[in-house]
């Protein structure tokens, strides 16, 4: 006997009637005599619905899909797809067929054999939900795609409400979607609607549309994907939430195999098929991705990750404004090609860990970045620490999120200080001034530490950039003064002469060359102008910024900003034409050219040659500088060949501690010096990035720059110090006054001057002033051998050249 409707169910049924027979006028189809006997109960309820459906907007409009967009190192491997939404949208024809005819099967086994509107199944669903008082399906694939679509435009415009409305369960709801679904069908093919389909729908764990999907569970391609994989992500679309593979691996199973027997009931593969992708779990068949995804956490490279993103935030080519272009990269599925060597920052880490492990004991970390000279391109970049912070959300050198490669508007730091790879500065103002490479430069004498330091009085400077109280110098090694080869200096890295040299050339000069490199902090600010920041290093620099400093050297004068992008795709293939990199040349090429003759010295006889050649076994032409911090808490080493720019630096980046008498890496150290680790890691990068490069040799500087346009010192012997000084700025000199000498000279003038003779043009002459006295001749001792004759005679003492690089010994302090 059939169930008979009670009166409480009667308002239910009459408005499930009055939809249906709303949909059946829309569609031409109203069968006749089926529901006559209820029509004339209906009365205006059934007009009503009919002009409601009449009166229903079917406008439909859709926008491009929020994609993942994909972020590739120079060899074109993945290091990041940031995404709102994980999406790779693809066509049809790039998903594999038995994954459209899975889909097709749980979904709407006759979607291509149809209307807009499955008749059969709304009417069915129509009594079931009479009889039952329920509220079945029985949407088509294109109503199914029409509720996706409007609560994916509603989210994207930010209307919750709307969203929430797409999928309301209610009749209003479903007419609309009835009334849409018939316009789809005359705007697109049956095609078009399951490849809208398939790119829309959410597949769980964040994998939104069918290539995502494949990628994210199986580590496969939409086109690559077999029946079992293909039933296991059809299954999925119901119940995202609850029968994901990757978190619910039984249920994702049980609604694979329920897909598999629909498949096999409406003919799509045979029982022995649907078996046999029964027999493996699901479990078994993820290949989960993690080391890519949504944020920088899952990149295998996440502090160069977070780099380029935050770079590519200052880009107007991307939008008009941060969260424009924030969008781009996150909706707009573009293809980022990085500068970045993957294997190389991989084998760099390797390098840098080798000596200072992750999180070693000692607080002590490192970093490098290498950039290519001539075009700013970053090629490699990493830090010993692992990516995340600790449980407290503290930052140590074992685990951070901080960079410590580059500056602070990009996630890093401010910096360290550079210590004497600063002196590079005052040597390149120098050479400009006309000191030639085979000249000389004051050099004070000076000891180690306070009580054998040189003392530069508040009154020797020239310009504003010095300073107001009395400058302590100290050497790390005893030096004998006043002067001391160019060559020399800058091997040993002797601070005193390149104080003074400073000093003579005038600091804010010094400091022009600082901005003119683009010698800035982690914020971007120019070096406050103290003297010991500007030759001495105590202001701040980030890794990749004092590597490019360098770069600007190894291209022969050329400074390039610092670039991490080679291109950007859009999804449709459209190249986006970036700006063009802003190069502009800095330096002459001839004095580029000297300072890698004065630099090339500390590689081959100077603090770097240890760690570089004796260590490291790098042996290609190269040029650089060691650097140290007062109190030994940051050390570095920066150089470079023709083409790679390096810059290493050990350190103590997260509490200051002085690096004496410590341990790293297992390997004591009594002190850390720039040429200790640095160095030797400077060296072992290098041999990896260049490795199978040529040699290449450095351009020779011309005679001018090695040797100055030389011109005759005139004589200021028993001049007063101001007269003196006075003569010899006419003459195209500069002088300054560098101590007291034994005499029989009146007291206090002029007595000697260094060098005697010839000197380059713009060169400093040092003074000597008079003591006033000559202690007299020792007595004569009776000797069997003649004085003439011994070796040590005062005759025979040889004198030390003033052109020549001295021996350099052991130093590897600095």
């Amino acid at each position: 006997m059939p169930v008979r409707p009670d009166r409480a169910s009667m308002p239910h049924l009459m408005s499930l009637i009055a939809a249906f027979l709303a949909v059946s006028v829309a569609l031409g189809v109203l069968a006749a005599g089926l529901l006559i006997p209820v029509v004339g109960a209906m009365g205006s309820t059934t007009t009503s619905a009919i002009t409601a459906f009449d009166n229903i907007d079917t406008t439909f409009k859709t926008t491009a899909l929020a994609q993942q967009s994909r972020i590739m190192d120079a060899n074109n491997k993945v290091i990041a797809t940031p995404y709102d939404q994980n999406r790779i949208v693809v066509s049809l024809k790039n998903v594999a067929p038995i994954m459209q005819k899975a889909q097709i099967a749980i979904e709407d086994s006759r979607f291509y054999e149809h209307g807009a509107l499955d008749i059969r199944g709304t009417t069915r669903a129509f009594f079931n939900n009479a009889t039952n008082n329920a509220t079945q399906g029985g949407s088509s694939l294109t109503q199914q795609y029409v509720k996706m679509t409007l609560q994916y435009e509603a989210l994207k415009r930010g209307d919750e409400q709307a969203a929430q409305e797409a999928i309301d369960v209610n009749y209003g709801r479903k007419l609309r979607e009835m009334a849409l679904a018939m316009q789809v069908e005359k705007q697109m093919t049956k095609n078009q609607i399951l490849a809208g389909y398939l790119n829309l729908a959410y597949y769980g764990d964040q994998a939104y549309g069918i290539e995502a999907a494949a990628r994210h569970y199986f580590n496969v391609r939409a086109k690559d994907l077999n029946l079992t994989q293909a039933a296991t992500l059809a299954g999925v679309v119901q119940s995202p939430g609850s029968a994901d593979p990757h978190n619910a691996p039984q249920a994702a199973q049980e609604r694979r195999d329920v897909v598999l027997d629909r498949m096999v009931a409406v003919g799509v593969v045979s029982q022995a098929q649907a078996e046999a992708a029964k027999k493996p779990s699901v479990k078994s068949l993820l290949r989960i991705r993690t080391r890519e995804g949504g944020n920088c956490a899952k990149s295998p490279e996440p502090y160069f990750c977070n780099y380029v993103i935050a770079y590519l935030k200052t880009l107007p080519v991307l939008g008009k404004n941060v969260d424009e272009r924030n969008l781009a990269i996150t909706r707009g599925g573009l293809r980022i090609k990085t500068t970045l060597r993957m294997d190389w920052s991989q084998e760099m880490l390797k390098d840098l860990r080798s000596r200072v492990p992750a999180g070693d004991p000692s607080g002590v970390g490192a970093a490098a970045a290498v950039v290519e000279p001539g075009t700013g391109k970053l090629l490699a970049m990493a830090q010993t620490s692992e990516y995340g912070q600790t449980k407290d959300n503290r930052s140590t050198v074992g685990k951070t999120t901080q960079s410590w490669v580059v500056p602070k508007a990009y996630g890093g730091t401010l910096g360290f200080p550079i210590g004497s790879t600063a002196k590079v500065f005052t040597l390149l103002t120098a050479l400009e001034a006309g000191i030639p490479v085979n000249g000389s430069i004051p050099a004070p004498k000076a000891g180690v530490g306070l009580a054998a330091s040189h003392i530069f009085p508040t009154n020797v400077y020239k310009d504003g950039c010095g300073s107001p109280d009395p400058w302590y110098v100290s050497n790390d090694f005893q030096t004998s003064g006043p002067t001391e080869t160019f060559r020399y200096a800058t091997a040993n890295s002797i601070n005193t002469a390149f104080a003074a040299t400073m000093i003579s050339l005038g600091g804010c000069k010094v400091q022009e060359m600082w901005n003119r490199l683009g010698g800035f902090d982690g914020d971007g600010k120019e070096v406050f102008p103290a003297p010991s920041n500007l030759v001495l290093g105590s202001g701040s620099m980030p890794p990749l910024t004092l590597a490019n400093v360098y770069a600007t050297i190894a291209a022969n004068g050329k400074w390039c900003p610092v670039n991490p992008i080679e291109s950007i795709t859009t999804s449709d293939g459209k190249k986006l034409k970036l700006p063009a990199t802003k190069c502009k040349q800095v330096l002459d090429k001839d004095i580029a050219a000297g300072a890698d003759v004065l630099l090339r010295g500390v590689i081959e006889g100077g603090t770097g040659t240890q760690g570089v050649r004796g260590i490291a076994g790098f042996y290609k032409p190269a040029a650089g500088k060691t650097g140290t911090h007062e109190g030994h808490q940051q050390s570095w080493f920066v150089g470079y060949t023709p083409s790679i720019a390096t810059a290493v630096y050990v350190g103590t980046p997260i509490r200051q501690i002085e690096m004496d008498n410590i341990s790293i890496g297992g390997r004591y150290y009594g002190n850390v010096f720039g040429g200790t680790i640095a160095a030797p890691l400077w060296g072992l990068i290098m041999n990896d990035v260049t490795a199978g490069m040529p040699a290449e040799n450095f351009p020779a500087p011309s005679n001018k720059v090695l040797y100055g346009d030389l011109i005759g010192i005139p004589s200021v012997i028993g001049r007063s110090v101001p007269d003196a000084i006075a003569i010899l700025r006419s003459a195209g000199f500069d002088a300054i006054q560098g101590g007291e000498t034994q005499s029989t000279l009146p007291k206090g003038v002029v007595a000697q001057t260094a060098p005697v003779g010839l000197a380059a043009r713009g060169s400093t002459i040092v003074l000597l002033t008079s003591n006033g006295y000559v202690p007299p001749p020792p007595k004569p001792t009776t000797s069997s051998t003649s004085p003439s004759n011994s070796p040590t005679s005062p005759g025979n003492t040889p004198t030390k050249p003033t052109n020549t690089p001295r021996p350099t010994g052991t130093f590897t302090r600095q």
